[in-house]
């Protein structure tokens, strides 16, 4: 039966993908900011109910820019996840662009790409990431680089948090997680590591009997007089101590700052 219900589900996913084409092509030109991100929040949470995903909100999702969002990395369904909760502009690695038919999605989401291997276009990212901050844009990015294996964090690269030390502009340290509903634990179907295909994963997911999706928010900070590195490390425990459930150390904790902020619902 798992198999056939995923078949179900991933025909009723394809024609929503190619909904969500329309719409980005048909009618993000005729939106202002507000309304193209109630659009991206609408058709991500219409698309993980598609797939049988539970959204859980916990903390306070940032209403509004500048501000920039940090959180671990652990499936090809982060994104699709986190604009469920609050619709953020992406920096991703330049090749989710060339994903099939998914890639075309997030490109036109308004995504920003890195090639990583690259320090000049590193560079060039930083820029346009720090132009976005003090335009008021919500940015979010996975600073492990990759994808982990949803335990244990990789170490934070610290070079895109130099945009948030230039714009001035505040960090706000993200959770994710997925889960088994029925007891808590947690799931490895949407992993995306290793020799795992886009495919195969897509595929796991659909075949899931129950899936939630757990999007934690800690508490926005600021630099305070912090290098990149030592904050990108800060950055990491507080990311962990959210996993983890445990409260942050002194360097881990946010240092009181305005964020334009508001109190989450759990979406069933």
């Amino acid at each position: 039966m798992s198999r056939w219900r995923a078949l179900v589900r991933g025909g009723r996913a394809l024609v929503h993908v190619l909904r969500g084409l329309w719409i980005i092509r048909a009618r993000f030109g005729r939106l202002g900011p507000a309304q193209t991100r109630a659009e991206v929040r609408t058709w991500s949470r219409q698309m993980l109910r598609i797939m049988g995903v539970e959204l859980v909100v916990q903390g306070e999702p940032p209403v509004d820019g500048p501000l920039l969002l940090v959180a671990n990395h652990i499936s090809w369904l982060d994104i699709l996840v986190m604009n469920a909760a609050q619709p953020a502009r992406f920096v991703s690695k330049a090749d989710v662009k060339r994903w099939p038919v998914l890639g075309a999605l997030i490109t036109g989401a308004g995504t920003l790409y890195i090639e990583r291997e690259s320090r000049r276009d590193a560079m060039r990212v930083v820029h346009h990431m720090a132009e976005r901050l003090l335009a008021g844009d919500l940015l979010a990015v996975f600073p492990e680089g990759t994808t982990g294996d949803g335990q244990a964090l990789l170490p934070f690269h610290a070079n895109l948090l130099q945009a948030a030390i230039a714009a001035e502009v505040p960090v706000l340290p993200v959770a994710l997680r997925f889960c088994d509903p029925a007891t808590g634990q947690r799931s490895d179907a949407p992993l995306f590591i290793g020799d795992t295909t886009l495919v195969a994963s897509i595929w796991t997911t659909l075949r899931a009997n129950g899936l939630q999706a757990v999007v934690h928010y800690g508490a926005p900070q600021t630099a305070q007089g912090r290098d990149r590195r030592t904050w990108a490390l800060n950055l990491q425990g507080a990311v962990a101590a959210l996993l983890a459930h445990r409260p942050p150390t002194d360097g881990e904790r946010a240092v009181g700052v305005g964020a334009g902020l508001r109190q989450a619902q759990p979406e069933r």
